[in-house]
């Protein structure tokens, strides 16, 4: 898209520019923000609590008298600092929370150096507005063909085997920092807020080709802590489905390896155990202790399969999923490199 000398632009525009800049303070910026967008703010979040106290208690003016000196202190540091190797033809695109006062004293200050700086009409909250409005329409457009298999089969592992080989993958799980079961937690990585993990499944779809399929895994309503945005999961639900039929011992041995964290904290697995006392009562939560005290790993998760892992994912999934029942089987004996590497080359061959 050729950009004139727009002083304001929509979230349509995001991608012509060069570099998206949130001006917002970083407490702001964590919770959420364009995914491509570096965090320049021009008040942190302790200059912004002190200028809005000063604002509300004492007095507006004195309030914008300090506001500036900030801002006008912070803008200067960001280009001295990150600004200060682009070139004259830099295009870059600033917003704030609702495209107020932050984002047009930097959007003015780069225009006076001589870059085509604009900013995002209605900032923050028009851009949040268009991701949920996008978030319930987008999914209608794409087919999805939805991998499908007991825990352990490797369904992940298909999934980015699938996008090196140019297949079209929406990796859910990847997005949510979680593999989606109780023992899903990835260790020194939190999930997202609800809002950025929407925000990141937007900004995946919308580089997506609805006239190819995408390759997506089944989940259900909640992966760790976040909500799939319900009418993505409603089109999920419809997609022709693929099951990854693997071995018993091929699952336990990819368990082991993909959570070999727990075994080497099995405090913290113990502790995440303990959490369905309820559903299946001291004695089988017992045994499970046990099998972590003595390392009896191998036996500890066939054990977690039979009894936990499987009856859950396959009345789930056949109750949500409504082609479930007439899905395409693959048969998978190793779920190395080599292994995924050929069944999904056997899937996109497949393809119509």
């Amino acid at each position: 898209m050729e950009l004139k000398r727009l002083e304001a632009v929509t979230v349509a525009q995001l991608d012509a520019f060069d570099e998206v800049i949130d001006v917002r303070s970083p407490a702001e910026f964590a919770l959420d923000h364009v995914p491509a967008a570096v965090n320049c703010p021009v008040l942190d979040d302790a200059e912004r609590a002190h200028v809005g106290t000063l604002y509300k208690q004492i007095s507006p003016f004195d309030a914008k008298k300090i506001g500036a000196a900030l801002v006008a202190k912070n803008i200067a540091r960001h280009i001295e600092g990150r600004f200060r190797g682009r070139d004259h033809d830099w295009r870059p695109l600033v917003y704030c929370w609702r495209g107020g006062q932050r984002s047009a004293a930097m959007a003015h200050v780069l225009r006076q150096v001589g870059w085509d700086a604009a900013t995002l009409e209605g900032g923050y909250r028009a851009y949040r507005r268009e991701v949920m409005a996008q978030l319930d329409k987008t999914p209608q457009r794409f087919r999805f063909q939805v991998v499908c298999g007991a825990t352990g089969s490797g369904k992940s592992r298909l999934l980015a085997a699938l996008a090196t080989q140019g297949a079209q993958v929406l990796d859910l799980e990847l997005l949510a920092r979680h593999r989606g079961s109780l023992l899903g937690e990835l260790p020194g990585e939190p999930q997202p807020s609800q809002k950025m993990f929407d925000s990141l499944v937007w900004s995946a779809m919308k580089h997506l080709d609805p006239a190819r399929p995408v390759f997506v895994e089944a989940e259900s309503k909640k992966i760790g802590q976040l909500q799939v945005p319900a009418r993505l999961l409603a089109r999920m639900r419809e997609g022709e489905c693929l099951r990854l039929e693997v071995p018993q011992r091929e699952r336990v041995r990819f368990l082991i390896e993909e959570y070999r964290h727990f075994l080497e904290e099995p405090a913290a697995l113990k502790e995440k155990l303990q959490c369905l006392t309820s559903r299946y009562g001291r004695a089988v939560i017992g045994r499970w202790l046990a099998q972590t005290d003595s390392g009896a790993w191998s036996e500890l998760v066939a054990d977690l399969l039979v009894t936990h892992y499987d009856p859950s994912y396959l009345r789930a999934a056949a109750q949500n999923y409504m082609h479930y029942d007439e899905a395409r089987r693959m048969s998978l004996e190793r779920l190395d490199q080599t292994g995924m590497a050929h069944a999904a080359t056997e899937l996109l061959r497949a393809q119509p």
